[in-house]
This record gives structure tokens, sequence and C-alpha cells, in this order.
């Protein structure tokens, strides 16, 4: 066995006096709540992000295809869904799925209220499994192979506003000329928490915009384009190669910019607040470790005086500190991975959903992430190590071992 690595074990933990063991303690205790800490930080800054960055694209897609306009109306231009890119978009691996829509705008009357609203048509390749986690009371609409339903979803925003519910009868009056309206029956009411939506966004049935607007029966408003990975620039560079040359790319991540740069904000304080925590704890240990060289003085100057070196002397102390790290990054990683385990399981932490777009704290496992996040905390705590060791060449044999 390692000498170095023997006299460390022999000094540390349950071989050391009291007051060693109780500076071994805090520093293991002080290592292992800055990891577990710094893991839990990074699963709720990722699961907050996936969380909003979900709800978005599942309510728009990660793309939206439109035909071109110099109008800045809620309304889009028609264009047939059998465009190009209908045809060709099985050729690119990353499309998950595509849905159809269109917006109209229209008028709500309550009881006593009269609300604007935007009506979002959905066709037969509406993803209902998919909408489902966002319907709270009632149940989806049905569209019909032929005619239409005259059924829609309101936002709970917009229910509570108008003082409606599940069964109710409403018209809905839209804006046009000459002006029309529909007799429709609410049967679901939804909420995402998105004040983008909640507030204006009412869920129909395309045939009816199509009726309206006097659209072919193969005409939609734009298509909403679903992918299995983070949307990028190669990736929009790809559909733009196989899209008409009337219709345009939209990227939900620009649409919606004020969300996402907002969610990329987050990242700055997670990393500040990480970096904190780091640094505090790093200290710690070479601090720690000053500390116990200082209270092993006799045991230095006794090993000079017997012959050892002082490389060696540092590495019983490296490996000492090595031992702290070891125990600190076990508990640590429990600490971590336990508490977020439960509130992943059993969402122990509510949330104000009005202020956080969510009724309790989500939790994301980035796997990676933690593994380097541990890498990080054992390299630069390896490489702190050896700054206290330092000390030990200063020492003297002959006044060390008077020290008392």
């Amino acid at each position: 066995m390692n000498l170095s690595y023997f006299i460390a074990k022999r000094i540390s933990f349950k071989g050391s006096g009291g007051f060693s063991k109780t500076i071994h303690r805090i520093a293991v205790g002080s290592l292992a709540l800055g990891l577990g800490v710094s893991m839990l930080s990074f699963m709720v800054l990722g699961g907050f992000q996936k969380t909003v960055s979900d709800r978005v694209y599942g309510f728009t897609g990660h793309y939206q295809i439109q035909r071109f306009s110099m109008s800045n109306a809620f309304e889009e231009l028609p264009f047939s869904q059998k465009s190009e890119f209908s045809e060709k978009k099985n050729e690119l691996d990353f499309v998950e799925k595509t849905q159809s829509f269109a917006h109209k705008a229209a008028l709500i009357k309550g009881d006593e209220e009269v609300e604007g609203v935007l009506m979002k048509g959905v066709g037969q390749d509406f993803d209902t499994l998919a909408f489902q986690e966002y319907l709270i009371e009632g149940r989806m609409i049905q569209i019909p192979d032929e005619g239409t339903s005259n059924e829609i979803m309101l936002s709970l925003f917009i229910a509570n506003r108008l003082q409606l519910n599940v069964g109710d009868r409403i018209i809905l009056y839209f804006v046009q000329d000459p002006p029309r309206y529909r007799r429709v029956e609410v049967v679901g009411i939804y909420e995402t928490f998105l004040e983008n939506f909640d507030e204006k966004i009412v869920i129909g049935e395309l045939q009816t915009i199509r009726n309206l607007n006097g659209w072919k029966a193969d005409q939609i408003g734009g298509l909403e384009v679903f992918v299995n990975q983070d949307p990028s620039e190669e990736m929009s560079f790809d559909m733009e190669k196989i899209l008409d040359l009337d219709l345009k790319l939209i990227n939900s991540q620009e649409k919606y910019l004020e969300i996402f740069d907002w969610l990329k904000l987050l990242d700055t304080n997670v990393y500040v607040f990480i970096s904190l925590i780091g640094f505090v704890a790093i200290f710690n240990m070479g601090a720690i470790l000053f500390i116990l060289i200082m209270e092993r003085t006799q045991m230095i100057g006794l090993l000079k005086a017997l012959g050892a070196k002082n490389a060696q002397i540092r590495r019983i102390f490296f490996w000492n500190g090595m031992r702290i790290l070891g125990r600190g990054l076990v508990i640590g990683n429990a600490i971590g991975l336990g508490l977020g385990f439960l509130q992943y399981q059993f969402r122990l932490i509510p949330l104000d959903a009005e202020s956080y777009y969510m009724g309790y704290v989500p939790i994301d496992w980035n796997w990676p992430v933690f593994v380097l996040l541990n890498l990080g905390i054992a390299v630069l705590t390896a490489m702190v190590l050896w700054i206290p060791v330092v000390v030990i060449s200063r020492v003297n044999p002959i006044q060390s071992i008077r020290f008392d």
C-alpha cells in the first residue's frame, strides 16, 4: 500500500481526534451542500425552461409555415394543404408532425361583457392527446369528417372573465364585411398559464374559418411544424429548401422572443449563483486543509526527522483532502438527486401558477450537466488542495516537534 495514502487514511475521520474529526465533517458538509444545491439549481432551471418552452411549442409548434403577407393582421392568407412542403416533409428526419390551422378575429358576448378574442381553427390533424394536459374541465372539441360541430374551447381566463362554463351556448361575432356570427357550444376549458395564449386564444374548427372566409376545402392559414430535437439554423435551412416560393418559415423562438429571451436570462442568474457556491465550497476545502496541516505540525516535524521527504508528506495531506472530496461528492450527489427525485415524484413544493406559469417546482434530469458539475468541482478542488500543502516545505523539524 502507498505509505502516504496509508497515513492519510489513519489520520482522517475515525483515526483522528475530536477536533480533526469535526474539521473533517465541516469540510465534507460544506462540499456536499455546495454540490447538492448546485445540482438542484440546474434541475429547477432546466425544468422551468423545459416546461415553459414545451407549453409554447405545444400551442404553436416549433415552427409555423404561412403565406407571405404585407399585412400585420392576425389572420393569414390561405394556401393549399397540398403544398410542396407537405409532400416532401417526410424526407426530413427531424420533422415529427405537422398541424394545420388558421386564425380569425371575433367577439364573444357574455351575460354582462363583450371580449375580443382570436379564434384558432384546428383541423383533423390536431393532436388532441398532446393538448390534453392543458385541459382542466370538459372535453376536447370533436372535428367531424364533413361539416362542423360548432364546438369551442375557452381558456380559463376568458371563461372567468365572461362567467362562462362548460355546456354554455354562446354567439361568436366575426369581424368581416359583412359581419357574420356563429352559435357555438363551450365543450372544454384549458389553461397554459401563458398570457400570450390564455388572454386571447379560443380553440375552434378550421372548417368554420374556411366557411366564413370562402376558402376551398384544402386551403389552410398555416402549418405548425413539430420537430424531435432543439430548433437550429441548419434545421431552418433544410425546411426552407423545400418550401414553396410564396411561403415563409417562422421560428417560434423568434415569434415569442420576449419569452425565450427571458428564459435565457435565467441562465446567467444560475451561473452566478453556482459560481459563488462553488467558490465558497472550494475555498473552505483549502482553508480546512490548512488548519489540518497546522494541527499536525508535530507529526510533520516527526516524519521529517525520520527522513520523510517534503513531497511524501505533501501527498499525505493531498490524499487526506481527496478523501474529504470523495465523501463530499457522494453525499452531495445523494442530497441533490434525492431531493430532486422527491420533488419530481411527489411535487412537494408548489408555486403560484399566475406568477411562474406552473403549479409546482419542475425538475429536469440533465445527466451530462451533473457529470460535468462533479468533474469540475473535483478538478478545481484537487488543484486548490496543492496550495496549502506548500506550507509543509517550510516546517522546521526541531521547532515543530516542540510545537504545542
